[in-house]
């Protein structure tokens, strides 16, 4: 499956990119800072699941950003819509085919740090897993990856000191901290945040572990964002809709494209 969407992409562009990066919820608007070269939708790509979430878009863009060539998923898929975390993932593994050796995640996130604001971003340091499954479940392909992956550095250290040095520099509100993916779609109880800040998460959300996961099984460096979209306080909990989450997301996307911007134009 792999080498059928590697043959559907380069069907329409030789690009070969430095740096893949997956936009997700009320984050498509910065794909328009890519240089498009091509625009393939989902559905025409062997593998590929199509998304059904609003504001992802669901088309994989090549082009260039702040002088790299990139290729970026506008839009991202979710356990919760019905895919396994192998379909979820399966596209990181296309975008390493394709060439990219280093992956941009960003996400939109509750916020459990009473500190913490909507709008800030936080750049993630470690993540935990209660997804209740591993997109590495089932027979390993030695080609990929080894069977049992090391994880003591999902997110690498270098690009994180990048990050921390742009946000310093733009004087952009770059917090640090460990994102919990959990299965969703239902936001979560008051006992549950509860629960969630006391294992150690500072933000949870339902994403982003799953290709972090398949891009470290392949020897990829990661670099993971999150903009937190609301509070999640369990003693001053208010409700919380999808519109105002991506609101919020797109309100912030200005200072997340600074900082992705800022961080490539300062890679090698």
């Amino acid at each position: 499956m792999i080498d059928a969407a590697l043959r559907a992409v380069r069907a329409r562009t030789q690009l070969v990119p430095d740096v893949a990066i997956i936009l997700g919820t009320g984050l498509g608007g910065l794909a328009e800072e890519v240089g498009v070269e091509v625009r393939i939708p989902y559905g025409e790509i062997p593998g590929f699941p199509l998304a059904t979430v609003e504001s992802h878009a669901g088309q994989l863009l090549v082009g260039s950003l702040s002088g790299k060539r990139v290729v970026a998923m506008q839009g991202r898929f979710h356990r919760y819509e019905g895919y396994t975390l192998a379909q979820v993932a399966f596209p990181v593994r296309v975008l390493h085919a394709l060439g990219a050796a280093t992956l941009v995640v960003s996400n939109a996130c509750g916020g459990m740090h009473p500190l913490w604001s909507p709008g800030d971003l936080m750049l993630i340091a470690d993540h935990i897993n209660l997804l209740g499954d591993n997109p590495l479940v089932g027979p390993n392909d030695d080609r990929l990856g080894p069977r049992f992956p090391d994880m003591s550095e999902p997110y690498d250290a270098g690009l994180r000191a990048l990050a921390r040095a742009v946000a310093l520099e733009r004087a952009i509100v770059l917090r640090e901290g460990v994102y919990v993916a959990v299965p969703g779609p239902n936001l979560e109880t008051r006992a549950e945040y509860r629960m969630l800040r006391a294992i150690g998460a500072d933000v949870v959300g339902m994403s982003t572990v799953p290709e972090v996961i398949t891009a470290r099984h392949m020897g990829m460096r990661v670099l993971g964002v999150s903009i937190i979209t609301d509070q999640c306080l369990p003693d001053a909990l208010a409700p919380a809709s999808v519109e105002q989450i991506i609101a919020v997301a797109r309100a912030a996307e200005p200072r997340l494209g600074a900082l992705i911007r800022g961080v490539l134009e300062r890679l090698n």
